[in-house]
């Protein structure tokens, strides 16, 4: 028997599942293996989508997670875009991004001005080079210089945004270390998470990944999980398989018609949740608006859509009202600022823009 739900219900249901509705987050690395990591490109987004999430948020919480507790780890993930994740759940991430070896294409290594040999010279440099290191880009650099003698790949990793370091992150190979003198540095995590983490196949690591992305963004589709996952360019064989294995525990869904799929023991939950009438700020890049696809009309409607997914990949921070995106906002001198794109309820916003306005400052 297939259920029957609406986008309301699901959105609603969402925002619960995501520690928004109500914010009851225990702890940072919590928040963070719920929402299947959290975009850090920008750090104080990364700090406000935890925030908002938390229970009892506490200044420097994801610091200490990252470098002294070392039980969250950054680095380059889905979308190969930067990311705070848990760091007993990086195999699971490391196993399903690191099949897609999107680096071994030609159309790739010509946008980036190398070699198949020189990225393969890199992928075995790195690992050598950090080995029971921390090293800054610029010292990085000249290690992989110095164990290749390839002084071409210096221009190709000091630009780009590290697009030469992005396979050694899908590769369980590289992860960001404690910054130093205000600069970001690299290192292994085999010798700097605890316990270096466990090997996992693709294939485990895939229905790892899909169970707990369905657990926060379902009801979804192979295709909703694929955007998520690398912008669509997962294999698809590899894509069915994940969902093949993962069978067994899922439920089927009818989203207003739209067939979806649903880990089996989440499902009461979903139906007996009732749609959100109240109002939530969420910083840029959050997960709740990434989790899902861009032309979803009924959280981003399409007018809207040009003010939040803007230029270069930005995502703006948006304000949401019965689980749909009804505006965006700005930080002003501590404060957020609203431009509304449908009428919202007055008190419920002020008591979110305030909220939120805390939290700024606190952060």
């Amino acid at each position: 028997m297939v259920a029957e739900t609406t986008w309301a219900q699901v959105l609603a249901w969402r925002l619960r599942r995501q520690f928004v509705e109500p914010a009851s987050g225990d702890d940072a690395v919590a928040i963070t293996r719920r929402l299947c990591g959290v975009q850090a490109q920008v750090a104080s987004s990364a700090a406000l989508a935890v925030a908002v999430r938390h229970a009892s948020p506490r200044p420097g919480e994801i610091e200490d997670a990252l470098w002294r507790d070392r039980t969250l780890v950054k680095t380059w993930t889905m979308r190969g875009t930067l990311h705070l994740l848990p760091a007993d759940e990086f195999p699971a991430y490391r196993a399903a991004l690191g099949s897609l070896r999107f680096w071994e294409k030609a159309s790739w290594q010509r946008g980036h001005g190398v070699s198949a040999g020189e990225i393969e010279a890199v992928v075995e440099a790195v690992p050598r080079a950090l080995s029971g290191r921390v090293l800054n880009r610029e010292e990085l650099v000249e290690a992989v210089i110095e164990v290749t003698g390839d002084a071409h790949l210096r221009q190709a990793l000091t630009s780009g945004w590290g697009a030469l370091l992005k396979p050694l992150s899908f590769l369980g190979e590289l992860c960001y270390g404690p910054p130093r003198d205000g600069r970001v540095t690299f290192t292994a995590p085999a010798g700097w998470l605890p316990g270096g983490g466990e090997s996992l196949s693709a294939e485990e690591g895939g229905v790892r990944v899909l169970r707990a992305f369905l657990g926060a963004h379902g009801p979804a589709t192979p295709r909703m999980f694929d955007a998520w996952l690398f912008r669509g360019a997962t294999p698809k064989t590899v894509l069915r398989g994940w969902f093949r294995d993962l069978e067994p525990e899922l439920a089927q869904v009818e989203v207003e018609g739209e067939p979806a799929v649903l880990p089996a023991e989440l499902l009461d939950d979903l139906l007996a949740c009732p749609p959100s009438e109240d109002v939530h700020l969420l910083p840029g890049f959050d997960q709740f608006i990434l989790g899902a696809p861009r032309d979803l009309e009924p959280l981003l409607p399409k007018a809207a859509r040009p003010k939040v997914s803007r230029t270069a990949g930005w995502i703006s921070p948006v304000v949401i009202h019965r689980g749909r995106v009804a505006g965006v906002w700005e930080a002003k001198e501590g404060r957020p600022v609203v431009e509304l794109f449908e009428p919202v309820p007055e008190r419920l916003l002020a008591a979110e823009t305030d909220r939120v306005a805390m939290l700024l400052d606190r952060l």
